[in-house]
């Protein structure tokens, strides 16, 4: 082994215990006479959040707080994160404009007038509270900004470089940037759309593969807590229905004669098809969001419930096979995550070769 791949794998292995350490202290600290909940838990990290959770050290949290933004019947009511002091079971009551908020598994609500403490039913759903309009800024979408920030300071570098060299040759960034770039228009536009129709989703499709791929890896660094954006069903709506609405309205003549009146087919068949095909239609990008937000989901799933082995036999012996295994499917989680970049890039873009496909 090289000193670089020891480095590596020990920087690797300093991140999990710290992870660990994070989530063991955030669920024990208050109640150390509590049995350890791994669903509890592993759901907690797995959702979106209030705040950017770091660490927990010497019995204290540390995070980046963030703007919680509410919409009521009294106005707009504005404060930050950090007035919960990172609770999310509802026991923090925070009070403005005369109103009571609370966080109950990081879902505010606004308690009814007159109400000081929340109340549960048997399924353990607030009663005597109701959901604002709620426009927060939380831990996935703080992150879906950061990836921004990143992308532009990546390709705008990267263009500089290209305006400063005389002969065109890739230096720096750009010297990384450019097979990629090379490779989804070579490897999935081409031969998905066509020679000559492939420019125009262009822009789309490397926006798409360099968005989903980053923010994937993002989610794979501990320190951040795991900002689990490709893995959030809202954000793979988006995506996919931007999909869609591409493929809808780059589709031509002959697209459309497939969908209701399938050519060179007989009558009673071309009756049966239409329905199927109309279905077809919003079952591909259904297909595209439920693929990314479960393949990413699963991979994080699967390292908290082996870090959670640990305190589920409360044993430390556990502790060097849960961090092995859990290394053993991060660094598949690595792959993976351009592994569903591309593959959302190649189905993207064979839909809009279908879309405008031309008669044969």
């Amino acid at each position: 082994m090289t000193f670089n791949t020891f480095k590596r794998v020990a920087f690797t292995l300093l991140f999990l215990s710290v992870f660990s350490f994070s989530f063991a202290k955030d669920d024990k600290s208050k109640d150390s006479d509590k049995e350890f909940d791994a669903k509890e838990m592993i759901m907690h990290h797995v959702k979106d959040a209030y705040g950017m959770h770091i660490i927990d050290y010497d019995g204290h949290s540390y995070a980046i707080p963030l703007p919680i933004i509410l919409y009521t019947d009294k106005g707009l009511i504005t404060f930050m994160s950090s007035e919960f002091h990172h609770d999310y079971n509802g026991e923090v009551v925070v009070e403005k404009n005369g109103q009571r908020f609370v966080n109950v598994h990081e879902k505010i609500y606004l308690l009814n007038e007159g109400e000081v403490a929340v109340a549960y039913d048997a399924d353990h759903h607030p009663t005597n509270a109701q959901r604002p309009w709620d426009f927060s800024v939380t831990r996935n979408v703080f992150m879906m900004w950061v990836s921004v920030v990143v992308l532009l300071l990546i390709f705008l570098t990267a263009a500089k470089r290209y305006k400063k060299s005389g002969d065109n040759v890739p230096k720096g960034i750009a010297s990384f940037v450019e097979p990629l770039i090379v490779f989804v228009r070579d490897e999935i536009a081409k031969p998905m759309i066509g020679e000559h129709k492939y420019k125009r989703f262009m822009p789309y499709l490397l926006t798409v593969f360099f968005f989903i791929w980053i923010n994937n890896i993002f989610g794979l660094i501990p320190i951040l807590n795991g900002a689990n954006l490709s893995g959030n069903i809202a954000f793979t709506f988006a995506l996919a229905f931007c999909t869609f609405l591409i493929t809808t309205f780059s589709g031509n003549k002959n697209y459309w004669k497939h969908i209701f009146w399938m050519p060179g087919v007989p009558v009673p068949m071309k009756i049966f098809l239409m329905p199927i095909e109309i279905v077809g239609m919003f079952v591909k990008p259904v297909s595209l969001m439920i693929r990314l937000f479960a393949n990413i989901t699963a991979g994080h799933i699967i390292i908290l419930a082996l870090m959670s082995l640990i305190f589920i036999f409360e044993s430390i012996a556990v502790a060097p096979v849960s961090i092995a295994f859990s290394l053993f499917i991060g660094v598949i989680e690595i792959v993976v995550t351009a592994i569903q970049a591309y593959i959302f890039t190649v189905l993207s873009a064979l839909y809009f070769g279908m879309a405008t496909e031309e008669a044969h």
